[in-house]
């Protein structure tokens, strides 16, 4: 951002990623006093049964009518500048204030872009690449900067877009989470003392959000701040939605995939997804799952170990997680009384395993891994006939060694059992023969604890041990 400012052209800067992750905070930071214009789309959702074209039509004329008001906040003259009826005429005003404006460099930002454009986006695509090839590249001083949490919608409409916005982005930012990492430095700056355990489970509930990461109080304990973040039901249960309202014009559709996807924690093939969420396939199956895949609220994983790779679908967001597992059924009132039950450890123990995965460049570096291939899992049979489930393998083509990683998670350092020792003898073996292994490659077993292991003649099987703290680094 600092880059683009100080350039001697114009620019373009287009910035996505899921809702309250930062992007709008983002900017204001970096751009502090020096935008010249600002504006920010207002969802509007279309109502099931009425004239989809009236309806458009209106949401355009509301979105318009906030478009104008910013302008003259912004400081266009409102008697000799009437309020605009089209896309064009907008543009055409926003040009007529950036020519009042003396800047040596003159920022615009229009935040949430799709709920700006609405139901009919072409004509506002089409006219702000207009409004760009034709004036403002031209000019060598704007900085452009637009802004969507509705991610599939900003790829199709704007980085991939063949029309006017072709090729004219000079800037993309997909904004991610924070790691474990960032949250350490984050909270350390806003006065917190915390351990990285606590870090970790915290991360466990909500991610790496920032909008959820804020709303947490160094004076207070974090069982407190989860409590109001997660146990006002209601509040909580409007966030879960607004999460998807503000990523999809039809909410609906999607939060019954993430249901479905919610109530099975390794996640769920196609055809078994389609069953449980009740959507036809095709076409609108590959379009709803492109969405949230690259929203980052679902991922995607190879699964070895039957007849065919198959590929699984995956929850990968902690806040839906948390809330679809505790605070919609209701089944706890507190995070007091959640602790130490049984649930609260079954929930622990998929959850570290999703943050691990979710840290796959930090594991790499622990493991002094320079360079992998795509990470899998395996769920099939032993040479004996059993079946073994593999977390996750990371198979790295230039040692010739795949590491079949294991997470556990624990509050202290984790005891191997003979019966745990048995199953990971079982995993190695289903790995050996499985159709994923090379067989010029090795195999390395590593075990990912939250503290490390406890000394014991059943460590045998284990190569290499990861802990919480070098996923941190």
């Amino acid at each position: 951002m600092e880059r683009i400012y100080q350039s001697d052209k114009s620019e373009m800067l287009a910035i996505y990623g899921r809702r309250r992750v930062g992007k709008s905070f983002l900017v204001e930071e970096a751009f502090r006093g020096k935008i010249c214009f600002s504006t920010v789309g207002v969802y509007k959702k279309l109502e099931d049964g009425k004239d989809e074209m009236k309806q458009a039509q209106t949401h355009k004329e509301s979105q318009l009518l906030h478009f104008y008001d910013d302008l003259i906040a912004s400081g266009l003259p409102a008697e000799r500048n009437p309020r605009p009826t089209s896309w064009r005429e907008a543009f055409l005003l926003l040009r007529t204030l950036l020519q009042r404006v003396k800047s040596r460099r003159k920022v615009v930002f229009i935040d949430e872009l799709p709920w700006l454009a609405g139901p009919q986006s072409s004509e506002l695509i089409e006219e702000l690449g207009f409004f760009w090839n034709n004036w403002a590249d031209k000019q060598r001083n704007i900085v452009l900067i637009i802004c969507g949490s509705a991610t599939s919608w900003m790829l199709d409409n704007v980085l991939r877009d063949y029309g006017g916005l072709h090729g004219r982005l000079t800037e993309t930012i997909y904004l991610k989470p924070f790691t474990l990492g960032e949250c350490e430095s984050y909270w350390a700056k806003r006065g917190f003392h915390l351990s990285r355990y606590e870090i970790a489970l915290t991360y466990m509930t909500i991610g790496g959000v920032p909008y959820y990461m804020d709303r947490i109080h160094p004076d207070r304990t974090m069982a407190d701040n989860i409590d109001a973040l997660y146990f006002n039901k209601e509040k909580a249960r409007t966030e879960f939605k607004d999460v998807y309202t503000g990523l999809f014009s039809s909410s609906e559709k999607y939060i019954d995939i993430v249901r479905a996807l919610g109530a099975r924690f390794y996640g769920m093939t196609r055809n078994e997804l389609i069953e449980a969420a009740k959507i036809s396939g095709g076409g609108t199956f590959t379009k709803l799952m492109s969405n949230l895949i690259e929203s980052g609220i679902v991922k995607t994983y190879p699964r070895y170990g039957g007849k065919r790779v198959q590929t699984v679908y995956q929850l990968c967001d902690f806040f839906s997680i948390f809330f679809l597992t505790f605070v919609e059924p209701g089944k706890k009132t507190s995070w007091r009384s959640l602790q130490r039950t049984h649930e609260f450890f079954d929930w622990a123990g998929h959850a570290f395993e999703l943050l691990v995965s979710e840290h796959t460049v930090q594991l790499k570096d622990a493991l002094r891994i320079k360079y992998a291939d795509a990470t899998y899992c395996y769920l099939g049979p032993t040479p004996e006939g059993k079946t073994a489930q593999i977390d996750l393998v990371v198979p790295a083509t230039t040692e010739r060694t795949d590491y079949l990683c294991e997470m556990k998670y624990s509050e202290g350092k984790y005891a191997i059992t003979a019966e745990y020792e048995e199953k990971l003898t079982e995993k190695l073996e289903a790995l050996r023969n499985s159709s994923a292994h090379k067989r010029t490659h090795s195999i390395l077993l590593v075990l990912v604890t939250t503290f490390g292991l406890t000394t014991s003649k059943h460590n045998g099987h284990v190569n290499m041990e990861v802990t919480l703290n070098e996923l941190f680094g």
